[in-house]
């Protein structure tokens, strides 16, 4: 007898119930009428709605294949607003059902099962993600889909500029024009005891610049502080909310701010709230009292708006605001390139069981140039992603992920608190009793030895930290540290590694660079002798290692990772291009192919060079490099291997960085470098009708190949023709292969010498 046909509502009830399982926070409903707000027919029931405090609505439209019409119920939908929420509908998904899901048997185990759902976004400003074609797969790929478009992206953007305008205001009442002492007071609290003399500037320049960046920072800071302060006023009794402290009389407010900030600290949170306390203990009190009252109604306006801390809102705010950047290079990572370079590199972490929360609370990840937190972030969003697709509630792991998992190093005070406070805005309810994100010691210190930050793990596994007061527990979160701050990181421990280090290197033939000792450590006013003193210690720290002083302290960064990671740990780093074929980093190179396995290469092919680099605000080509270290169980034949990948242009949102690495760990066979002059293999977004996004390609890898020459390569036929000439075969595209004499340049001429090497008459 014929099976009958499922009706498509039964299936939606169906979807409805498996999202919510993966999907926790989240309230889902199935056809349900009167729900939608707006003109037209608003009494037709939408398939699938999904809600959730801080986030946009999304609604999901399905039918069975071949759904024609199913993408056009969707843009139909972006018309209206759900009722009783708070933001807009910001995307649509159309879902296209395999038709076999009609007659399944049980329609909750093959939706369980199913690899085969078909689905796109569509946005009111008449986008479309993919921009052709559909993508493939699971529900708890649909789900991941969800979780990047219900970002209340308007909300955002206007919240973001509102925090910056209400920034510039609030500072603008400190003016230092007779008070320089006030500035280099909060500078000692910031752990910066100066800032960089270029040649360019007179001392009323440089005065005015170290007043106008010292304000900025001051008013992140405390703008940061204010906004996470409201979000635990929500989730602790006892402490009062940021209106009510701004409610006192203007002698009193700085007094009643810091009593509140001094009981949330009784609580935890001391890597947030102690820079921003011991800011605002400096700051006259008509002046403190200005600047909460400003960044409080700003504060108050974003916590109206529901948007959730996660969302990174003052780091892309901080971004305009950081000090010191020419010299420390510290670069942001865009948010988009974080989440690409942590998925894969979490992808890579198989042998973890990730429905298991003990096992997840005994890994160690670290990143030791943490700066905004950007890559620490998007780690912890992969790891509470995968604990949330097989069954368990993320808000469970953020205990174990701050106290246990997660360690972020940095120089500068500022960078450690922005860190901190984004890791801990996951989940700000939940308390925990220390974190492990730490400032370093930096430069000249007081008994007059020098350090060089998290650099001086390089041959120690225990550091002394940095603490802002006298008291030492402060500094790392928690009221019963020991009385000296420690952090321990002992060799071969970590099981992951992730960072986007500083790219600066000691020469000093750049631009503003040239009347610099050592830009490599030039930050923070050092002396000419405190250079020299650091730039030596690193120098000797480095031996033995793949540091190389022309490379840069990017690669003595990337030998701190190696020297930390367990055997079988995951490195994942993003590094300046020359890392493929700069003479001065063919240690790293070296150590890469005789240590680890599984090394990928990501770079960008941008045809017309507007995208060269994963970080912002640099025009420098960089790349990512991911890789497992090689343990007792992995050959050296599987280590030859390496895989380059090529994208066309840079993910330019959260979505299209999820679906590029999805395509990149998805399991398939790839062409090698020393096949026929057949191309790479494409990756596309939305299947083969979709968007090219770029091509992959394997290619045996030797320690003595002096460079990778496939970074950049927008088709891969270019380096399989190069390859059959090195064959002495000349093989085109679409033509046959023929044999060709073929020798060696150096064969042919010397190689002259680099214009900057040229002195003298």
């Amino acid at each position: 007898m014929e099976q009958s046909h499922r009706h498509e509502k039964v299936t939606n009830g169906a979807l409805e119930r498996r999202i919510k399982q993966v999907m926790h926070g989240r309230e889902t409903q199935a056809e349900r009428t009167r729900r939608l707000v707006g003109k037209g027919n608003a009494g037709k029931a939408p398939d699938i709605v999904i809600t959730a405090t801080g986030r946009s609505p999304v609604i999901i439209e399905a039918e069975y294949m071949p759904a024609r019409d199913v993408e056009a119920d969707a843009k139909e939908r972006l018309g209206y607003s759900i009722r009783n929420e708070q933001h807009p509908i910001e995307a649509v998904i159309a879902l296209r059902y395999p038709d076999e899901f009609a007659q399944a048997d049980n329609i909750d185990k093959a939706l369980k099962e199913t690899n085969e759902l078909e689905y796109c976004a569509v946005y009111p400003n008449g986008g479309r993600f993919p921009t052709t074609g559909w993508l493939k797969g699971s529900v708890c790929d649909l789900a991941d889909l969800i979780h990047l478009v219900d970002v209340p992206k308007s909300a955002f953007d206007k919240a973001a500029n509102d925090l910056r305008e209400s920034i510039d205001s609030a500072v603008s009442v400190l003016q230092f024009t007779s008070a320089y002492h006030l500035t280099d007071k909060i500078f000692d609290t910031l752990g910066l005891a100066g800032v960089i003399q270029t040649k360019d500037m007179d001392e009323k320049e440089r005065l005015k610049h170290k007043n106008t960046q010292t304000r900025r920072i001051v008013g992140a800071i405390i703008a940061n502080a204010l906004i996470f302060h409201e979000r635990i006023a929500d989730a602790h009794q006892g402490i009062p909310t940021i209106n009510q402290i701004c409610s006192h009389p203007v002698y009193s407010s700085k007094k009643a701010a810091l009593k509140a900030w001094e009981d949330i600290l009784n609580i935890n949170y001391w890597p947030i709230f102690d820079t921003a306390k011991e800011i605002i203990g400096l700051l006259p009190a008509h002046k403190a009292s200005s600047i909460l009252k400003t960044l409080t109604n700003a504060a108050e306006r974003i916590h109206e708006d529901g948007l959730l801390y996660e969302h990174d809102l003052t780091g892309h705010v901080f971004q305009d605001l950081i000090i010191d950047r020419k010299y420390l290079a510290a670069y942001y990572t865009l948010p988009e390139s974080a989440a690409l370079l942590a998925r894969l590199a979490v992808a890579k972490m198989k042998d973890i069981d990730w429905k298991d929360k003990e096992a997840i609370g005994q890994l160690k990840i670290a990143d030791f140039a943490c700066g905004t937190g950007a890559l620490l972030s998007a780690v912890y969003d992969q790891i509470a992603n995968r604990y949330e697709r097989a069954g368990g509630n993320p808000a469970k792991l953020h205990r174990l992920l701050m106290e246990q998992v997660l360690y972020g190093f940095d120089v500068l005070p500022y960078a450690a608190h922005l860190t901190a406070s984004i890791l801990s805005g996951k989940e700000p309810a939940t308390i925990y009793d220390r974190s492990r994100i730490y400032t370093m010691p930096y430069g000249r210190q007081k008994d007059g030895t020098v350090e060089i930050g998290s650099l001086g793990f390089l041959d120690k596994a225990e550091q002394e930290v940095l603490f802002h007061t006298g008291d030492p527990a402060k500094q790392v979160g928690s009221k019963v540290e020991a009385t000296i701050p420690k952090v321990e990181v002992p060799n071969n421990s970590l099981d992951l590694v992730i960072m986007n280090p500083p790219f600066t290197r000691p020469t000093n033939h750049e631009g503003d660079h040239a009347d610099v000792i050592n830009p490599a450590v030039a930050a923070f006013g050092a002396s000419d002798k405190d250079m020299d003193e650091m730039g030596k210690r690193l120098n000797a720290l480095g031996k033995g290692t793949c540091y190389h002083g022309n490379a840069g302290i990017a690669s003595a960064f990337a030998a701190i990772a190696n020297k930390k990671l367990k055997p079988g740990g995951i490195l994942a780093l993003v590094l300046p291009l020359t890392a493929s074929a700069g003479a001065s980093w063919q240690n790293l190179r070296d150590l890469l192919a005789k240590d680890y396995t599984e090394v990928e290469v990501v770079s960008l092919a941008d045809a017309k060079c507007y995208e060269v680099a994963f970080s912002a605000d640099t025009s420098m080509a960089d790349c990512l490099i991911i890789a497992r270290k090689k343990s007792a169980s992995i050959s050296s034949q599987d280590s030859s291997a390496t895989r380059f990948i090529s994208l066309l242009q840079r993910p330019d949102n959260f979505a299209a960085a999820g679906e590029t690495a999805k395509q990149l760990t998805a399991e398939k066979t790839e062409r090698n470098s020393e096949d026929g002059p057949f191309g790479g293999t494409d990756i596309f977004c939305g299947g083969i009708k979709g968007e090219k996004m770029g091509e992959t390609i394997t290619a045996t890898v030797q320690q003595t190949d002096p460079k990778w020459n496939l970074v950049r390569i927008q088709d891969f036929e270019l380096i399989q023709t190069a390859y059959k000439l090195t064959q002495s075969q000349l093989w085109l595209p679409r033509l046959k292969e023929k044999p060709l004499a073929m020798t060696e340049l150096k064969n042919v001429g010397k190689r002259g010498l680099l214009s900057r090497d040229i002195n003298g008459p």
